[in-house]
């Protein structure tokens, strides 16, 4: 006796592993094209970037050109996965069956006010802030008891012992200027 949930390998368009789903199949390409013109747009802001070789003989436009190839690939790959039978092996999803909309509320408000902030407040200051509402997300949307104070302190000195080495590699040993809540470098 078979298990019915294994296809029968005489049975038509059983491949495992392959989606037979049509509107999968067209999520699937709608990503694909969405990874090409994502390339495209990086190969387009790179044409604005001066390409004479520095140190090295690598000019500053090297890396962005790169990146826009290797996405250009990743999208003709996923292009192809798509449309020559859906994306193979793709495992079903193991999450919550919804979307956590509070947890991507939080996330999204620290990256948002970090990009306000930034030159404001400073690089560390604002990092700092996005680190500790994007942790608070992810702990609420872990289960975590998030809201003590405690948790709060830990989060912010986590934040604070990230970003301010961040902050002092760069412009202190770099010479890459970030934004600071001063003008001595240091903070």
């Amino acid at each position: 006796m078979s298990d019915p949930t294994t296809p029968l390998s005489s049975d038509p368009g059983t491949t495992p592993g392959i989606a037979s789903n049509l509107p999968a199949m067209r999520m699937q390409t709608v990503v694909g094209a969405g990874v090409l013109l994502t390339a495209l747009a990086l190969a387009l802001g790179a044409l604005d970037i001066p390409s004479n070789a520095g140190y090295g003989g690598v000019g500053p436009n090297f890396l962005p050109w790169l990146v826009a190839a290797v996405l250009a690939l990743c999208g003709c790959v996923l292009l192809w996965e798509a449309r020559t039978g859906g994306f193979r092996a793709v495992e079903e999803p193991n999450g919550a069956a919804r979307a956590d909309k509070p947890a991507l509320v939080w996330v999204s408000t620290g990256l948002l006010l970090n990009a306000a902030l930034i030159t404001t407040v400073g690089f560390i200051l604002s990092c700092t802030l996005c680190y500790l509402l994007a942790v608070q997300g992810l702990r609420r949307a872990a289960g975590q008891n998030a809201g003590t104070a405690r948790t709060w302190a830990v989060d912010g000195l986590t934040g604070v012992l990230i970003s301010a080495p961040v902050y002092w590699s760069f412009t202190q040993f770099l010479a890459i200027n970030l934004p600071g809540l001063t003008q001595t470098g240091w903070l």
